[in-house]
């Protein structure tokens, strides 16, 4: 009898086993959505742009670039670090070529297609606070701005993966905000682009997820405003 209760209890614990195995395959899948082997392209052209402490990075998924952050703010040493279709983890994989840097600043806005594939709110958190980490150990005087996710408009009926989950943009803002600490800063970018519909602004916005020049004049304004280039 006690040996058949081993055996099960063996058994028992390959099964939790494996399925934890798989259930974190399927959550640290990271692959962005970008057409094949332009973003290990991107990673690698990143590489091999020259570093300076005076660098302002901006670093995110396609929200990020879609616009030329020198030119907009003109600030010749601000640096688009942003891949289309990136997720939290595709930043923790390309985090420390960065970090390496020890750029000044780093503004990150990243998350909303973590949300759009149903990565579970609480992993997205977690990577928000490995990405602070790993900024801190690597580089401590590093000044991290992390940005709150925009809404979206549901309206434009272009990225339906991304609508409809506004509860989960909500959560993940109540978190970022709560990381606020010594050299992390919180952007609170959501009310800025928000209507009185609670979506984002239709003006400001080409497909209702992604901005167009005006959507990205008004981002250039708020952080001229606000001091966080200083």
């Amino acid at each position: 009898m006690k040996s058949f209760f081993t055996k099960s209890y063996v058994v028992f614990s390959l099964l939790v086993i494996l399925y934890a195995t798989n259930v974190n395959a399927q959550t640290v899948k990271w692959d962005s959505t970008y057409r094949p082997g332009k973003y290990r392209e991107l990673v690698e052209k990143f590489k091999a742009e020259p570093k300076s402490k005076k660098d302002i990075v901006f670093l995110g998924n396609s929200i990020t670039a879609g616009t030329d952050w020198a030119k907009l703010l003109e600030l010749p040493q601000a640096k688009n670090r942003g891949i289309s279709g990136d997720i939290t983890f595709g930043v923790l994989d390309r985090l420390q070529d960065i970090v390496d840097g020890k750029p000044a600043k780093i503004f990150i806005l990243i998350g909303i297609n973590d949300v759009s594939r149903d990565i579970p709110d609480s992993v997205i958190v977690g990577n928000y606070k490995k990405i602070i980490s790993t900024i801190r150990k690597g580089s401590k005087r590093t000044q991290i701005y992390f940005n709150t996710l925009l809404p979206v408009n549901s309206s434009f009926e272009k990225f339906k993966n991304h609508y409809g989950k506004d509860e989960h943009i909500l959560y993940l803002n109540e978190q970022i905000r709560s990381m606020v600490a010594k050299n992390v800063t919180i952007v609170d970018l959501y009310p800025v682009f928000l209507d009185q519909n609670n979506h984002l602004k239709a003006e400001l916005t080409k497909d209702g997820l992604h901005l167009i020049p005006e959507g990205y004049k008004v981002w250039a304004n708020f952080l001229n405003s606000t001091g966080y280039l200083r």
